[in-house]
């Protein structure tokens, strides 16, 4: 259930405090610029029972001002940067009201969301260093890296204050990749909107497509097919299934062990292979399409079975290597508290004890009869985030299983097209991809093209959480922890 509330900008601290308190978590703040002037939209959202609640502010065009949440929650205070550095909009009193997205060789007073933006100006003299914290004192020395790295990783820079090798303080800088990924949806068909989901994270195919997906077909008041609705859900495990293999094998090879490391991406590949049978796509792009999902082939149950014994085996013989298992044991921990705080999401916030999962939370197809356990471990560590990925792909195996059965391939089932003008024109979708809940919201023109499409990935809420959990650690501990978190830049940088 969604429901939507306007208010008044002095009402906005009250009544999310409210929300906060009431046990919702703030999924997604989207700015707007109607012709009346901005307007914000505040989704807070909590359940079961899935429950969604919107608050609308708009505010004076003269002076684009909201009062600052970031003392209420800290991803409200990280959405209000963004949309600072994107719209122009000033939170007030905000406690950081530096720059996030963008550099300091970003024109100064520049926004390239507002419709008055125009095309980009070139980039002006850089307005200083960014403001790392400098630190001093006898051993006490940095170590940037980045944020050009070796091999296929995006770029992000890491600022290391250590002394010997203790890392007493990391600050990570992203956005040097953004896209405008949310002004090229701007105008789209709902169509051709698509394939712009599925490459906001190359690696999350399905879940943002589906959570777009979800969000247009509510805008539309289109209802999904059951048998749909069954194989999105076997899409979603299936993606999770290929990347959560391919991250137990290099969590392996980060601590030496590059044999496992060989099998898990041996695993990966007979996913990937058959991930083309199954949408033509080794990705599954194409799976999930507004009103439905299109199938190629089904998985064959037998030869699941028996790449989930593979994987068993190789996680046995992880953990039963002692180097192995006393590298992740204890190292680079997140304790529960810091991760309700910062907010995070799926894996990394179920390997801290909380355990948050979408598809509990807000369901889009009953997961109540397919047996869904979600693993969680409260140590926060490496280990821990290693054992909610092993335990995952057992449960995905079983949803896979589940969802298949009454499936038929090739098979492409779509609802009856909208009819015009039917539905709210505005929509949500909430999904939980294999790195955590993400969100999608949308608005539609009356004509159905999109005016504004404001995707969230749990990337966005995890980052944070990466340099408290290596306070304390060493500096040779930085690639293992950060391969546990396995963040995306892409999706945290549209």
């Amino acid at each position: 259930m969604r429901t939507t509330y306007d208010i008044d900008v002095t009402e906005l601290p009250l009544r999310a405090a409210e929300l906060l308190t009431g046990g919702h978590r703030l999924a997604l703040v989207a700015a707007h610029h109607d012709e009346s002037g901005p307007r914000v939209v505040y989704l807070f959202v909590a359940g079961p029972p899935d429950t969604r609640t919107e608050l609308h502010v708009r505010l004076d065009p003269g002076r684009p001002e909201v009062p600052t949440l970031a003392h209420l929650s800290f991803p409200a205070g990280r959405f209000e940067r963004e949309m600072r550095d994107l719209f122009g909009i000033v939170p007030l009193d905000h406690p950081l009201p530096r720059r996030l997205v963008r550099h300091f060789h970003w024109p100064r007073g520049w926004y390239p969301m507002r419709p008055d933006a125009g095309p980009p100006p070139p980039f002006g003299e850089q307005e200083g260093p960014y403001p790392f914290l400098e630190v001093e004192g006898d051993g006490v020395y940095e170590i940037p890296v980045g944020p050009v790295h070796a091999g296929l990783i995006e770029p992000g820079h890491f600022r290391f204050s250590v002394v010997g090798e203790t890392i007493l303080k990391l600050k990570a800088r992203l956005w040097f990749v953004h896209k405008g990924i949310e002004k090229l949806f701007h105008g789209r068909s709902i169509a051709a909107g698509l394939p712009l989901a599925e490459r906001i994270s190359g690696d999350t195919a399905v879940g943002h497509a589906l959570a777009y997906c979800l969000a247009v077909e509510e805008a539309n008041g289109t209802e999904v097919p059951t048998e749909a609705q069954r194989a999105r859900a076997m899409l979603l495990e299936l993606e999770r299934l290929h990347n959560h293999v391919a991250d137990l094998g290099m969590l392996c090879n980060d601590v030496g062990h590059g044999i496992l490391n060989a099998h898990a991406q041996r695993v990966r590949e007979q996913l990937l292979r058959l991930n083309a049978e199954v949408t033509g796509h080794r990705l599954l792009r194409g799976g999930v399409v507004p009103g439905g999902a299109a199938l190629h082939a089904l998985p064959d149950r037998a030869w699941l079975k028996a790449v989930g014994e593979d994987i068993r085996e190789i996680t046995d013989l992880a953990l039963g290597h002692s180097t192995v298992h006393d590298r992740f044991t204890g190292t680079a921990i997140l304790r529960t508290d810091a991760a309700r705080t910062i907010g995070c999401l799926g894996y990394v916030a179920r390997a801290s004890g909380l355990a948050d999962d979408a598809r509990i939370a807000h369901p889009f197809t009953p997961y109540d009869e397919a047996g869904l356990t979600v693993p969680v471990h409260d140590t926060g560590d490496v280990l821990a985030r290693f054992l909610v990925r092993a335990e995952e792909i057992d449960v995905s195996l079983a949803l896979i299983k589940h969802f298949a059965e009454g499936l038929s391939a090739p098979m492409a089932v779509l609802a009856p097209a909208p009819t015009s003008g039917a539905g709210p024109r505005t929509g949500v979708g909430l999904v939980e991809g294999w790195r955590g809940s993400m969100a999608t919201r949308v608005e539609l023109a009356p004509d159905g093209t999109l005016t504004r499409v404001k995707p969230v990935d749990p990337s966005f809420f995890n980052w944070p959480a990466l340099p408290v959990a290596l306070a304390d650690t060493i500096v040779p501990d930085f690639p293992l922890t950060n391969k546990s978190f396995n963040l995306s830049y892409a999706g945290n940088d549209l």
